[in-house]
């Protein structure tokens, strides 16, 4: 018992030790750059990641869509009549709402 706490008597005596345990202190607690601040970073930069596969995964569908909607006139006319309610310049439309 008595050995064990020379032994950690010494080391609290010695610089390099005191140093050491300096720097680590200062790499755990330092402002810009913390361990904390890292695990944080860490954290945002799986998120950023999960949204930017999301987002390439829609461009991916819209594209898609773009290309069939520009593909065939049919296509366009069809689409401009049911999402805008476009009409010729000779017909009527009619919109049905469900109550």
């Amino acid at each position: 018992m008595k050995r064990t706490k020379l032994i950690w008597l010494n080391r609290l005596k010695n610089k390099y030790f005191l140093t050491g345990i300096g720097f680590v202190l200062l790499l755990l607690f330092n402002e810009r750059n913390s361990v904390f601040d890292q695990l944080e970073y860490t954290k945002n930069l799986k998120d950023l990641k999960a949204k930017q596969a999301y987002y390439k995964t829609e461009i991916a569908k819209v594209k898609k869509e773009k290309e069939e909607l520009f593909g065939n006139p049919k296509n366009l006319e069809k689409f401009a009549r049911e999402k805008y309610l476009m009409k010729a310049d000779d017909e009527d439309v009619f919109v049905m709402i469900e109550e």
